[in-house]
């Protein structure tokens, strides 16, 4: 059991380091009481579009009844709410299960607010095509909410309530109601670590071009050694992620030189020049920055972002390499996502590193004992990975979720 030492020293270090990719406050000393302040009239907050990574997201497409996306939806019956249901279907009613812990924690904040008030949905999910076609009403996403005496006095601290109350984007819309959304659910998987997507590339030992979905366990791919900052060939351990049908929202990112590199917002990767670099979550980059690539003779040079874009893709893949690097589409990348330290996730990996190299060894003395019988093969068996998240990757974060909840999303 010597090594719950290192995972547990982990848990704790990540609830200082790790990034709060969600609207708590995260890890640090409790804070007083503040005064709140209402928005404005037309403001929204964060101060970007709805549909922006640091926002609510991109919207997934609609969802009717007969959609397999429909049973995402969950009901709310919360008493200390009243949901207008113009509609009579209880349509309102449905929403996200993020969208229904937001909404229930704004509606006691209301009443402590304003005694005696209670908190009024006047549209929840739409299935009736009242909304511009982008609109996240149609996923169960957004509500537009007002108080139950109707006081539009009360409209711009009821828009800073629901920004506390952790909604991913709130917006003063309009003089008779404030406008709520909320990332996807599938957004919320992405804190079990960062992902590639599906056609991403990777260079083997043996030269050949792989694509993520082809790639398997036991390969040797193009890598970083942090201890020399070269380039060398690493074998993939296994996959932290790998699902061909898991939707995901992405960050494209556009080189000078035409490379392009799509991954998950919350993973890291190296930016910066070859003498002065730092690790950085994808989704705090910008034009303008540096990435480091790999030229033909698979040596290190740099390269500028010309353009950062969202985009929707299907398929998920985050192999692990013993070195905790990887090179896809000749861009330098790290293995890991989520917490903000390459150190420190790779530190958390250890054990696993340290039971796969205990299982060569053995293949390897068994290899020497049984070298006379004849057809022993001694040369490594390539693995095709499983779909879902590895166990250990799920183990870490389930803890870190339980014992620091504030952390995660």
């Amino acid at each position: 059991m010597k090594w719950c030492v290192p995972v547990l020293a982990f848990l704790v270090a990540l609830a200082v380091g790790a990034k709060a990719c969600g609207p708590g406050r995260g890890a640090g000393r409790r804070r007083g009481p503040r005064k709140l302040t209402p928005l404005v009239f037309k403001q929204h907050v964060p101060n970007v579009p709805e549909n922006t990574i640091t926002a609510s997201g991109l919207g997934e497409g609609r969802i009717g009844r007969n959609d397999t996306r429909f049973r995402d939806l969950v009901p709310n019956y919360n008493q200390d709410i009243v949901f207008k249901d113009e509609e009579g279907t209880g349509a309102d009613r449905l929403m996200t299960q993020r969208c229904k812990e937001k909404l229930n924690t704004l509606a006691i904040s209301v009443m402590n607010q304003w005694p005696g008030v209670h908190l009024v949905v006047t549209e929840g999910w739409d299935e009736e095509g009242y909304h511009t076609p982008d609109s996240l009403h149609y996923e169960g996403r957004a509500v537009d909410l007002t108080t139950s005496d109707k006081d539009r006095s009360k409209y711009g601290m009821l828009a800073r309530l629901a920004v506390e109350a952790g909604f991913d984007w709130v917006y003063y819309e309009s003089r008779a109601h404030i406008h709520c959304s909320v990332k996807s659910e599938s957004s919320q998987a992405a804190k079990y670590g960062g992902c590639f997507s599906a056609e991403t590339t990777v260079l083997t030992s043996d030269g050949t071009i792989k694509t993520l979905p082809d790639l398997k366990i036991g390969e040797k791919i193009l890598s970083l050694d942090p201890s020399t900052f070269q380039l060398t060939f690493s074998e993939v351990l296994l996959f932290l992620h790998y699902n061909p049908d898991e939707s995901r929202q992405f960050v494209k990112i556009t080189l000078e030189s035409g490379k392009t590199l799509t991954l998950t917002p919350t993973h890291l990767v190296l930016t910066g020049s070859l003498k002065s670099n730092r690790i950085v979550y994808a989704d705090d980059l910008k034009p303008s920055d540096k990435l480091l690539t790999s030229d033909s003779k698979n040596r290190l040079q740099e390269d500028v972002i010309v353009k950062i874009e969202q985009v929707m893709k299907k398929g998920v893949y985050a192999p692990l390499t013993e070195a905790g690097t990887v090179v896809v589409n000749d861009v330098l990348a790290s293995c890991y996502a989520v917490v903000n330290s390459q150190a420190l996730a790779h530190f958390a990996y250890g054990p696993l590193r340290l039971i796969h190299n205990m299982k060569e060894s053995l293949k390897k003395l068994w290899s020497l004992i049984n070298k006379p019988i004849s057809g022993w093969n001694s040369s490594r068996s390539l693995i095709k990975p499983t779909i879902g998240v590895h166990w250990y990757g799920k183990m870490l974060y389930t803890l870190v979720d339980i014992f620091y909840p504030k952390i995660l999303y």
